[in-house]
């Protein structure tokens, strides 16, 4: 998709990158062009696939947690691959110098397999990888923190405190812009409301992108094989937060099928109190927040994107705003 964020280069740049990295002499350089954020490219190299993946450039406005997420997203490859059997991409190469070009990239492997969402299933199948996204989920979450937010920003003590300076710096990401959130500043009176319910949240691995896009599906002889991409927006906190993106039409307490999956794979069930419901409504919330001031760096008014963020956001927040001010 059509983003401001995206620096994109020329075929010979990416032969040159190849080169540099000691990965041979690129015979094939295709766009990748799926994400918003980061510019993608596949790329063979002596029969074998490639993925590289660039930053945008240090000149481009970008919202506070999303300057040197791609240092978090190798950092978070690296947490998924030691304490899970989930698979994700070998990483080859990284370069955050910025001397061969002007902005952050690595070269990791391209991985086998159709994105969920473009994947045809049976109808059994459907229902199993509904499923398989939760026991995904399950197997993160069995990855615990010390500290919560963002490993790129500031971590600090409690989910609270995290939750909360997190919105206020996208609040402040729009005032950059000149642009104000009321709905955010009400979002972020409720999440002190509900502080002492935050308080108490456990420190885990959260990924808050679980999206059909970044589930790859392998058909084998054995059955569907499932692997992950693009962690970058994972940060340590709270894991009520990935079922904000898990069978996303509904409210969590009636996420039947994704919670009885989840439960069966992971260490401490979800059972959809009234404590867990205002902390999925404050990641409803925190979500609607993103879109809405990620409109203001990515798109204009002419671009889809734009509308898709505003009408996301609407429901988010209504969703969110129902449960938080009972």
């Amino acid at each position: 998709m059509i983003s401001r964020t995206k620096y994109l280069v020329d075929d010979e740049t990416v032969r040159r990158l190849f080169q540099d990295a000691g990965l041979g002499a690129a015979e094939a350089v295709t766009p990748l062009g799926a994400g918003e954020f980061n510019a993608v490219y596949s790329v063979r190299v002596g029969g074998k696939e490639y993925a590289l993946k660039i930053a945008p450039a240090p000149d481009c406005p970008v919202l506070r947690y999303e300057t040197s997420m791609m240092r978090a997203e190798v950092y978070w490859y690296e947490q998924i691959r030691e304490h899970t059997k989930i698979r994700v991409p070998e990483v080859y190469f990284t370069d955050f110098s910025r001397t061969k070009l002007p902005a952050n990239y690595f070269i990791m492997e391209k991985l086998d397999g159709v994105p969920m969402d473009k994947m045809e299933f049976s109808k059994a199948e459907r229902e199993d990888a509904d499923g398989q996204t939760a026991v995904l989920a399950a197997q993160v979450h069995g990855i615990a923190g010390e500290q919560f937010g963002y490993v790129q920003n500031e971590l600090y003590p409690d989910w609270y405190t995290a939750i909360r300076a997190m919105t206020k710096n996208l609040l402040d990401d729009c005032a950059r812009v000149n642009k104000r959130s009321r709905r955010g500043e009400k979002l972020l009176a409720l999440i002190d409301r509900h502080k002492a319910v935050l308080e108490k949240a456990p420190c885990t691995m959260v990924n808050f992108d679980l999206c059909p896009p970044n589930i790859l599906c392998r058909r084998e002889k054995d059955g569907i094989h499932y692997a992950w991409i693009d962690p970058e927006r994972s940060f340590w906190g709270d894991k009520i937060l990935d079922f904000v993106c898990l069978d996303a039409t509904h409210p969590l307490e009636k996420k039947t099928g994704v919670l009885a999956a989840y439960n069966a794979a992971a260490k401490t069930p979800v059972t959809a109190t009234r404590e867990e419901q205002i902390r999925y409504a404050v990641g409803q919330g925190y979500l609607a927040l993103i879109v809405e001031a990620e409109k203001y760096y990515r798109y204009t008014p002419h671009h889809f994107g734009w509308w898709r963020n505003v009408t996301a956001a609407l429901y988010l927040y209504a969703d969110a705003f129902r449960v938080l001010r009972k």
